[in-house]
């Protein structure tokens, strides 16, 4: 007689890597996902297609380390072509629409690792878009953090440079700034 072993189904979780730009995330994104193809993981990787600032496809770093991806327009196409695969990385979440958490809960329960990045909060230092519902349904958090280029001190702020208040602005080093809390509210 044949007994079933108690966890017999492959298990799946979300990790999510967060923090200010300049902290690293991507870069971490694309050293967990290195590991992975290592591993002999099937791998795929997504961005959203709004983000265009280094490539139109590949995830790159601010330190140029790069990997490919496939950019879409919608969360719901991660869904359509996540097939066979161990392994899904999603970079700049807080660009994808709010249904992102349930498309990572959906790949986590067929058994896939879910590894997302992205900012944790915007400019304002308000919760950035779908980050929260992610952060809510993560099996493990990451928040990493920059040096803050006022006064050295550990920084989780993005400092906006303009004075453009739309939501979504694209940009590096030319509009924005890593800061900690203090500098972050003495210059707002």
């Amino acid at each position: 007689m044949f007994i079933e072993p108690f966890n017999s189904k492959k298990s799946g979780w979300i990790e999510v890597v967060c923090g200010s730009m300049f902290s690293g995330k991507t870069e971490e994104l694309i050293r967990r996902l290195k590991r992975a193809q290592i591993a002999n993981l099937r791998v795929e990787i997504f961005k959203p297609a709004v983000d265009n600032r280094y490539h139109e496809h590949d995830v790159v770093s601010h330190d140029a380390n790069r990997v490919r991806s496939t950019a879409v327009s919608s969360s719901q196409n991660i869904l359509l072509l996540a097939d066979e695969v161990d392994v899904v990385g999603i970079d700049e979440a807080q660009f994808f629409d709010e249904d992102i958490p349930n498309v990572a809960e959906t790949l986590a329960q067929k058994g896939i690792r879910v590894i997302v990045a992205g900012l944790d909060m915007d400019f304002s230092g308000k919760p950035f878009g779908p980050m929260p519902g992610l952060l809510a349904i993560a099996d493990y958090v990451t928040k990493l953090h920059a040096i803050c280029v006022r006064c050295g001190n550990i920084a989780h702020f993005s400092y906006r440079k303009t004075a453009d208040a739309q939501k979504i602005l694209l940009g590096e080093t030319e509009s924005y700034e890593p800061r900690c809390r203090n500098c972050f509210y003495e210059g707002k």
